[in-house]
């Protein structure tokens, strides 16, 4: 599609009835994710929620609703809707619950700011970063080919909505039936080494204890297997942006070179010119990232009064150990998120708050830095979902100019569902936590800081990195082995492991048996898959927090 065209099809974003619906929208996001993380300690993907909202608000006999028939429209409205869930539960009530269950509410409006700031990082790093080398629009990102698939298919009909309507029915039947649908449709679309390695993941941690009597918590074992991957992961990514920088010197220098990038003969130049944000952006994003992590920490420390628990030395070694921990979780969170669709967030942000404990910082600046890094992750991840679905509804880039205006729209949108989630927060936190209501994980957090750790724990941590950045660095970039297999680890679901598994074997077997011509039906089904267990558990939960 055309820049233009998007134009025409979408109201303006200032336009005040379109403020006004996602506003509304955004509310309702707000409250569903903090009902939900508060009573089950979960946030629901309320992105396909908002497409199916902006269809029935396009069925209303209006004239001025004609735009919302677009599927670009409604694109913009489930973005809004899903910032405002994950921004108001796992990026904001989070972090100001750290300090409440210490008694030291005097830290939570302090807390507040601090990952109000961080939220707002995140998403403007996610809109950097997407469409880059590091984050490529073409990467899987399963929640949101799910959320596209659906909106086409409502909109189109055909085939397409036949083989989608059947994904979505077995989606709800096997989520009904305990079954994690989202991690086997995950299966039939994902990097098949990756995925394998998470489900192996997934695996091990549902039994080691049961069969081998092995507690791979007790050891440390899932959080240095990540420690390892991670750091790697994140070297990676550096020389990455390092090799294209000099790649591009070298072309800059050489006739023959630059000859074959105007011919569009070299490979080099051709994978380039594929992504929307080139490898000066990203490094940008980098650079200025680090520096806008940097003076978040300061602004945290000040207001949060840290200057009287450390001295100088240490409160700089603070600063520039939060901003790097933020970094170094978004990192991890979307790289976990584009590859499976899954996220360990709350499990690196208890890496931090470990790590941070063993360097020997006090409690009050370990409750704010555990904050502070999980305020970063969960929106940036959510955030690319939401940016997946809009790339492949205006044509999977094909136009380039509509694609970046498309984003930027999006991009607009979530921020204004984030500052919905952020009032929203402020002006009822007091309601939840004078009821007893906080994220479970809240409680983990300020459990582990009230107990300590031990060397014997540091020790532990660096025997399991190592493994997990071996894994990494023989996946290489690409496949993310290493990262995802620490996932798994991290996560205790049994059926998730056999479901993943499962998904991989029939994968693989009606491929070897069809051929690649089966690989459209096996996407819009594995869509519906997914969206039919992120319908299903979201009216559940709805069901069971009522």
């Amino acid at each position: 599609m055309k820049k233009g065209q998007f134009q025409n099809e979408t109201p303006s974003i200032l336009s005040p009835l379109f403020l006004i619906i996602v506003a509304a929208v955004s509310v309702f996001g707000a409250i569903v994710g903090l009902q939900l993380i508060t009573s089950l300690g979960i946030s629901a993907n309320t992105s396909i929620i908002g497409a199916l909202l902006a269809m029935v608000i396009a069925r209303i006999p209006v004239s001025a609703l004609i735009k919302f028939k677009s599927v670009h429209t409604q694109n913009l409205v489930q973005t809004s809707i899903s910032a405002a869930t994950f921004g108001a539960a796992n990026s904001l009530l989070i972090p100001i619950g750290i300090p409440f269950l210490l008694g030291r509410t005097d830290l939570i409006i302090p807390m507040f700011i601090g990952a109000v700031l961080a939220l707002f990082v995140d998403a403007i790093l996610l809109y950097r970063f997407f469409d880059s080398k590091l984050f490529p629009a073409a990467g899987i990102w399963p929640p949101g080919i799910a959320t596209a698939e659906s909106i086409k298919a409502g909109d189109e009909g055909g085939k397409k909505a036949g083989f989608l309507g059947a994904g979505i029915v077995g989606g709800i039947v096997g989520a009904w039936a305990g079954i994690p649908m989202s991690a086997f449709g995950v299966a039939f679309i994902g990097n098949i080494m990756a995925l394998t390695m998470f489900g192996i993941g997934l695996l091990v941690r549902a039994y080691s204890e049961p069969v081998f009597g092995i507690d791979i918590d007790a050891l440390y074992i899932p959080h240095g297997f990540m420690i390892g991957a991670g750091v790697v992961a994140l070297i990676q990514m550096i020389f990455i942006i390092m090799k294209d920088r000099k790649n591009t010197q070298t072309l800059a220098s050489n006739e023959e070179a630059a000859a074959a990038e105007n011919a569009k003969e070299d490979p080099l130049q051709t994978e380039e010119t594929s992504y929307t944000r080139t490898r000066r952006d990203t490094s940008k994003a980098f650079g200025y990232g680090f520096i806008a992590y940097l003076a978040v920490a300061l602004i945290l420390a000040l207001i949060g009064g840290l200057i009287s628990h450390m001295s100088i030395p240490m409160l700089i070694g603070y600063m520039l150990f939060a901003a790097f921990a933020a970094f170094i979780h978004e990192i991890i969170v979307g790289v976990a998120a584009m590859h499976s669709g899954w996220f360990p967030a709350f499990a690196v942000a208890l890496i931090t708050l470990i790590i941070g404990m063993l360097i020997g910082f006090p409690p009050i600046a370990l409750a704010l830095l555990v904050g502070f890094s999980a305020a970063t992750g969960p929106a940036f991840a959510d955030m690319a979902y939401d940016f997946k679905t809009g790339y492949i509804l205006r044509g999977n880039g094909k136009d380039r100019e509509a694609e970046l205006y498309g984003r930027r729209q999006q991009f607009k949108v979530a921020l204004i569902g984030f500052a919905v989630a952020s009032v929203v927060v402020l002006l009822t936190f007091n309601h939840y936590f004078q009821q007893g209501l906080l994220p479970p994980v809240d409680k983990v957090f300020t459990a582990t800081i009230q107990a300590g750790v031990s060397a014997d724990v540091a020790m532990k941590l660096l025997i399991w990195a190592i493994p997990g950045a071996l894994l990494q660095l023989i996946g290489g970039p690409k496949r993310q082995m290493g990262v995802l297999g620490a996932t798994g680890l991290l996560i205790n679901f049994p059926m998730a492991a056999w479901a993943v598994l499962a998904g991989i074997a029939i994968r693989v077997t009606i491929l070897k048996v069809v051929g690649k011509k089966a690989e459209p039906a096996m996407y819009t089904a594995a869509a519906g898959f997914i969206a039919g267990d992120a319908l299903f558990t979201f009216f559940h939960s709805i069901f069971k927090v009522k």
